[in-house]
């Protein structure tokens, strides 16, 4: 059996892994040039911790593991208001969390391949024809191919989805928020962070920051805007809407470039993951947005998930339907969680603000973390 998978990412690199130990031929098609070591800081834990101890990379996972010691909220000033210490965090998740940088991780996948698995990089999906028993896909570079499955790992804004299922706004839902990321170097206001991923919010918008082990600074911001379009220049619109926000954003405020991450944050809701011998897997289906968190988790999940049901199956397409079952509720759960808690990550009112301030600070208590547990445990069940 020969797969084709698009895309190099978490939830492609997984995949690959596990079908070629269960027996099948497997190629993948990257439309980078090369690996991607882009990437920002994930919390790492639930199904995507218990894939990586299936696969036994959880050592390779603690060497890239990058400790910070506390989330906090700042005022205007500077001066802390709250916070959550990893500490407690992790102690929510029994332990089982690691904090590293998405390119990392995808790096440590990329090193785990058997070395019979294809991988083609600066190439895409052009076109693809349906039959019963298999596919065939035109690639951008005019090489024809055949197989017996085509999966789609390539990301909320899929290629493979919208060629065989239809254009993306059929499935994006719109949470009502713009986001936006970029690294930059700034030795003074990276002492300001003291090692901590410090955050600063006001009604409708947050922003944050933490250090990067290279010595650089991570930019993160997300706010209320009532229309999906993206704006022609995000780093005017970013200026716009935070420039007064206070503490140090307007000064990293001037290190945005063009290289600047804008994007709306929206959820991938389809009635089905699979046409004849083509499947979805990861966001490209299953895009549970960045504010519920846990998306490169459920990538690996739902791509061991897959490789799993493909296996226990006698046909392929048991094998698929048999992978929407067991996993679509939990991805569903946590779609719901995600649209519950933008009230969280963006505060629509002060008191929201003061409310989630003071849950944090109750919950540093000795003995009251379990008070976090509904927010910073919801959805965290495996789906492995």
């Amino acid at each position: 059996m020969k797969a084709l998978i698009c895309g190099a990412g978490i939830a492609g690199l997984t995949l690959a892994w596990r079908l070629e130990r269960a027996g099948w031929q497997v190629t993948i098609i990257e439309r980078a040039p090369g690996p991607r070591n882009a990437g920002y800081m994930i919390d790492f834990y639930g199904s995507g911790y218990d894939v990586a101890e299936l696969m036994g990379l959880l050592p390779q996972l603690q060497v890239i593991h990058h400790a910070i010691p506390e989330l906090a909220y700042v005022d205007h000033n500077g001066r802390r208001v709250a916070g959550i210490s990893y500490a407690t965090f992790s102690q929510i998740q029994r332990g089982r969390l690691h904090n590293m940088m998405r390119g990392e991780l995808e790096q440590v996948l990329l090193e785990a391949l058997p070395p019979a698995v294809e991988l083609r990089y600066g190439r895409s999906i052009e076109a693809v024809e349906l039959h019963d028993s298999h596919v065939e896909v035109l690639l951008t570079d005019g090489v024809r191919e055949r197989a017996d499955l085509l999966v789609g790992a390539d990301g909320i804004h899929s290629r493979v989805r919208t060629l065989v299922f239809g254009a993306e706004q059929r499935f994006m839902r719109d949470l009502g928020a713009h986001t936006a990321a970029y690294i930059f170097a700034d030795p003074a206001l990276r002492q300001q962070l003291e090692g901590r991923f410090k955050m600063i919010s006001s009604p409708g918008r947050e922003a944050g920051f933490y250090p990067l082990p290279n010595g650089q600074i991570a930019a993160f911001f997300v706010h209320r805007a009532a229309s999906a379009v993206l704006p022609a220049v995000p780093g005017a619109e970013l200026a716009r809407v935070y420039s007064d926000l206070g503490w140090i954003v307007p000064e990293a405020l001037r290190h945005c470039g063009e290289s600047i991450y804008y994007d709306r944050v929206a959820q991938i809701e389809m009635p089905h993951w699979s046409q004849g011998r083509v499947v979805l897997v990861g966001d490209a289906c299953q895009a549970v947005s960045l504010l519920a968190g846990q998306g490169a988790s459920m990538a690996m999940g739902g791509a061991y998930v897959l490789a799993q049901m493909l296996a226990e199956h006698p046909t392929v397409e048991a094998g698929l339907a048999g992978y929407e079952a067991r996993i679509k509720p939990a991805i569903r759960r946590k779609q719901a969680i995600g649209r519950r808690t933008a009230s969280w990550i963006v505060p629509r009112h002060q008191w929201h603000i003061a409310a989630r301030n003071r849950l944090l600070q109750l919950g540093q208590l000795p003995g009251l973390a379990w008070l976090l547990r509904p927010v910073l445990a919801a959805g965290s069940e495996s789906v492995v």
